[in-house]
């Protein structure tokens, strides 16, 4: 078997870009051959187009919309790397990011003016995003020169912005009513809050992990250690969100963990130190979905990081994360409040991926599942 795809990194993500119809040619159902595509079950991902982390184990399968207002639609994969699974409970703000710039480099959307809006639609969890490229004297340029934290070499500069996103996974901002709750895991009481914005995120306190607020890069050490009451923590939230009937069905990628920390009084670059997990380990920078549930925790009273921005004011948030400050904004568009950040994004390779004949059941009755 032969599949097109492009390979492009979005923001601090990489990850295969497919056609749906193209994938549907396979004649195994998605959950069996995106792994085998990957080469899952493999800790290194050897015999597939994986990058054995989370970060880089990514799909993103394109659909061109029947309903009017939506320029493209798009269901996110997040591949299983030890286990040969996909989960589709989420999206990733960073690979979002390829979706408008694919269209544009395919002919799917004109460019139009010195910005491109783009409006789409992910499928994982209904939300609409409103992605702004940038495109110069109505063009992509041939030599893209906008540079974001975490990513080394310049890419086109994509803006997200996500419209009305509170409540998209469990139909509310605050799943369980409450800005704040008591989660008893490893033996201790953790005061966290919930929110599902962007993605569904628990966010626990820094303080309560022991953590030295003054010394953020100490975090990750400190973090590391704690991973297992983290993961207790992240399946119980989960539960009290309704995102999974027992904590032992919870699934790998939702909710997110985001420990956060209030900045120093030396430090005036950020309102927030935070630090996410990524399935399970300390993420190199920020998931952006995460970034938007954080953005909007800040301006609910109440929530544990309410407490801590309590200061920050104005219509944007700076966030400390392992790649360096990332900046989230807020502004209304077309009677709807759109909270988002700024990306870069660049194709790295157009490609034929082969495969042996796979094994399973109708792949267009898989993708009809997998976009919910």
């Amino acid at each position: 078997m032969r599949f097109e795809a492009e390979w492009m990194r979005g923001g601090t993500s990489k990850c295969w870009v497919f056609e749906a119809e193209h994938l549907q040619e396979g004649g195994a159902g998605l959950d069996v051959l995106l792994p085998r595509l990957f080469g899952s079950p493999d800790s290194r991902q050897i015999d597939g187009v994986g990058g054995a982390t989370s970060t880089t184990s990514k799909a993103v399968i394109l659909h061109r919309p029947a309903e009017d207002g939506v320029d493209i639609e798009f269901t996110f994969a997040q591949v299983g790397i030890e286990e040969a699974a996909v989960d589709w409970g989420s999206n990733c703000g960073n690979c979002s990011a390829v979706v408008g710039l694919y269209a544009i480099e395919k002919g799917w959307v004109v460019p139009a003016g010195d910005v491109t809006r783009i409006v789409t639609r992910n499928t994982n969890t209904g939300q609409i995003i409103v992605q702004r490229v940038a495109t110069p004297d109505g063009g992509l340029p041939d030599s893209p020169a906008a540079e974001m934290p975490g990513v080394p070499f310049p890419g086109h500069l994509v803006g997200l912005g996500f419209q009305d996103p509170a409540g998209k996974t469990t139909g509310a901002l605050l799943p369980t009513g409450a800005s704040t709750d008591v989660i008893t895991a490893g033996g201790t009481r953790w005061t966290v809050s919930m929110v599902d914005a962007g993605a569904p995120v628990v966010m626990v306190q820094a303080a309560e992990l022991g953590l030295d607020l003054g010394r953020y890069d100490s975090w990750q050490a400190g973090v590391e250690q704690q991973l297992a009451t983290l993961e207790q923590i992240r399946r119980q939230a989960a539960v009290r969100m309704g995102l999974a009937p027992t904590t032992a069905a919870a699934a790998r990628a939702i909710p997110k963990v985001a420990i956060v920390g209030p900045p120093t009084d030396a430090d005036p670059a950020c309102d927030i130190n935070v630090m996410m997990l990524s399935m399970g380990k300390p993420h190199p920078a920020l998931a952006i979905t995460g970034s938007i549930a954080l953005t909007l925790a800040a301006r609910t009273p109440g929530t544990v990081l309410n407490a801590m921005t309590i200061d920050a004011a104005g219509s944007t948030l700076r966030l400390r994360t392992p790649a360096g400050v990332i900046e989230t904004w807020s502004e209304e568009h077309a009677g709807s409040l759109l909270v988002g950040v700024d990306r870069t994004a660049r194709t790295i390779a157009t490609t034929i991926i082969h495969l042996p004949e796979v094994s399973g059941s109708d792949v267009a009755a898989s993708l009809a599942g997998a976009t919910l």
